[in-house]
């Protein structure tokens, strides 16, 4: 997405200008910024709102790259980045930014809106194997399933096919019930 189109307060305009075009109706707010309210909102545009939380050596993960890959129409109250360099990193974190210290592969990796976010599928199984530990991710993963119709019964095909994995039982479970739900 073109920077044009990204509004992040404080940089070209304030908060309350920003606040005040969107109550005239010129602007939405979308993630951590605000766009025109007539762009398409699409997976680089949702991305690019976020550059400035996924600092550069991590991607967004989980939850954050469920709603970049266009599942649900909010963005969690808390984000979530993993690493994508081999080399440790010292994160800038907040209340609402969850670092996850664990290597995603490059093939788990795409580029969107110039930050590095997790595939769908690689997102769905992050989700799936996080469920017996959180609960909540389950409404990402049910709008993520039907947003790539298919993934979840491609994605309970890798996950069994994993050994090992904290949470594969439950995830397995509940990626196998999606597939029959989205199919």
């Amino acid at each position: 997405m073109h920077p044009a189109f990204l509004y992040l307060p404080g940089a070209r305009l304030s908060q309350a200008e920003l606040s005040a075009a969107r109550i005239d109706g010129h602007l939405v707010e979308l993630g951590e910024a605000y766009v025109p309210a007539d762009l398409v909102e699409t997976a680089d545009a949702r991305a690019s709102t976020l550059a400035s939380l996924v600092q550069p050596g991590t991607a967004a993960s989980g939850p954050t790259a469920a709603w970049i890959h266009g599942a649900g129409d909010a963005p969690p109250a808390v984000h979530h980045v993993k690493r994508s360099v081999d080399r440790r990193l010292r994160p800038r974190t907040s209340g609402r930014l969850v670092y996850h210290d664990t290597l995603l592969a490059a093939s788990d990796l795409q580029i969107l809106g110039d930050i590095a976010v997790s595939t769908p599928q690689r997102t769905l199984l992050d989700l799936a194997t996080a469920l017996h530990r959180d609960p909540r991710v389950l409404p990402w993963m049910d709008q993520l399933a039907r947003a790539f119709p298919g993934l979840a019964a491609e994605s309970a095909t890798t996950l069994r096919s994993l050994r090992r994995v904290p949470g594969s039982r439950a995830g397995s479970a509940a990626l196998e019930r999606l597939a029959v739900r989205t199919m």
